[in-house]
């Protein structure tokens, strides 16, 4: 695809490499020259200088062209008014703009085609909190993702030594749990991923990513590791849009404390979170953890957008007692570095938000991406289409079905039924497939598996 990003900052340089490792053409557009050249000094990518809003740029940049525009810059107006620009003069296919403020975001029709055009509008800030919560609702998980409209869920969990299924092969499953339905999507073991089989053994630290219907996520951790009770007690370090927002969606339920360097910011939060107990001062700070009881706590969240911040504090507290750490990270170097050590759980808001574009990107029809393991690997909810004669997996049994090395159905999703044990079942059109593929690099395969021949048409 010929893809066009507006804005080179964190967000904007981490599509542009991922993009551009599938192959696709891009262009990245911003104000900083230095950040261009730090670009193309890493990637086979092209680059224009200018302001991201204006046509002669655009132009330059090959707006008229492409097929994908991307506004990520710093400012919901600029992003918004690009995307603007790109629509009116260039008849631009299909554009993302990065938007934030919810003044904007809770009038849907200033996003219609008979205003800005835009088809998707992305609040990383809002997908990373959304990210983080649903860890919070399933304690023990290192991630939740969902798909088929929230029926179906993959989970990732580590295996922890005195699980039931620990040390067992995964056919036992089936008779800890003969009431429940779970297939066991892959494996990562020491970093690298395993394909399962029925006669794979769970091993202790294994991160075992799994997929189940909501209900009974929870019977499924429970024979990978010991049950935990909920996060009661949190203490949120920074009060940046994601300590915010994660703890406005927490208190009430929980004791929620947040800690903010800044002063003025800090009083701000306390107007704004009046069940939230807001204190002024730094999260690498010995004194002040101590203090509130960090050894009570149940879960650490750093969240501040300091990588390094993050890291300290966490270990800081993770030392201090507190019982679990999770920690936002922006540099994909360091998640690789620390997560399953001392730090529980890293959080990439990069992979977060590359996964709600990804579905703009893949070819056919594709409900829903989620990018895995730094963007080695990929979870696709992707649409059947065509019949017998026109689709290779219309009519055809799953286990008949040509699927690239390392690459698994793990469920359908048929109308309002999920089918999770089905290696004979049928493909019907209009069924939702829930793909996951340990090597991102089989997507080009997947993509044509599911093409339709244009005779259907």
């Amino acid at each position: 695809m010929k893809i066009v990003i507006l804005g080179a900052d964190q967000i904007g340089s981490s599509l542009a490499e991922y993009l551009a490792r599938e192959g696709n053409e891009i262009t990245v557009v911003d104000i900083s020259a230095s950040r261009l050249s730090d670009l193309t000094a890493r990637l086979d990518i092209r680059t224009v200088e200018g302001k991201v809003s204006h046509p002669s740029v655009l132009r330059k940049a090959g707006c008229d062209e492409a097929d994908l525009l991307i506004a990520v810059t710093d400012s919901d107006e600029l992003n918004m008014l690009a995307c603007e620009v790109a629509n009116t003069l260039f008849n631009a296919s299909t554009k993302i703009a990065r938007v934030r403020d919810n003044d904007y975001l809770a009038h849907d029709e200033l996003f219609s085609e008979r205003a800005l055009g835009i088809e998707l509008t992305i609040c990383p800030e809002q997908l990373v909190t959304d990210s983080i919560y649903r860890i919070f609702e399933f304690p023990g998980t290192l991630q939740v993702l969902d798909f088929a409209k929230g029926k179906v869920q993959l989970v990732a969990v580590k295996a922890i030594y005195g699980g039931s299924l620990v040390g067992k092969e995964l056919s036992t499953l089936r008779e800890h749990l003969p009431s429940v339905n779970t297939r066991v999507a892959a494996i990562y073991r020491r970093g690298k991923g395993i394909t399962p089989h029925s006669d794979t053994v769970i091993e202790t630290d294994d991160e075992v990513f799994f997929i189940a219907s909501r209900k009974d996520i929870r019977a499924v951790m429970k024979e990978l590791r010991r049950a935990e009770q909920g996060y009661r007690r949190v203490i949120i370090a920074g009060g940046g849009n994601i300590g915010e927002r994660l703890a406005k969606k927490l208190q009430g339920d929980h004791h929620v404390k947040l800690i903010e360097i800044d002063a003025a910011r800090a009083q701000t939060l306390a107007e704004r979170l009046t069940e939230t107990v807001v204190l002024n001062g730094s999260a690498t700070r010995k004194n002040l953890l101590v203090e509130e009881n960090i050894d009570d706590c149940d879960i650490y969240c750093a969240l501040t957008n300091d990588d390094e911040d993050n890291i300290m504090s966490s270990l800081l507290a993770k030392r201090l007692g507190a019982q679990k750490v999770l920690t936002l990270i922006n540099d994909p170097a360091y998640v690789e570095l620390i997560q399953g050590d001392r730090i529980d759980i890293a959080i990439s808001p990069q992979q977060v938000t590359i996964s709600s574009i990804l579905k703009h990107v893949r070819r056919g029809d594709v409900a829903k991406v989620h990018s895995l393991r730094r963007g080695a690997a990929e979870a696709i909810e992707a649409v059947a289409h065509g019949d017998a004669d026109s689709s290779q997996v219309v009519g055809r049994r799953i286990e008949d079905i040509p699927l690239p090395a390392e690459t698994m159905i793990g469920a359908i999703a048929r109308g309002d039924e999920v089918i999770l044990d089905h290696s004979d079942v049928v493909i019907e059109t209009d069924d939702h497939l829930i793909l996951f593929l340990l090597d991102k690099r089989r997507i080009q395969e997947i993509e044509r598996l599911l093409q339709v021949k244009a005779s259907y048409f």
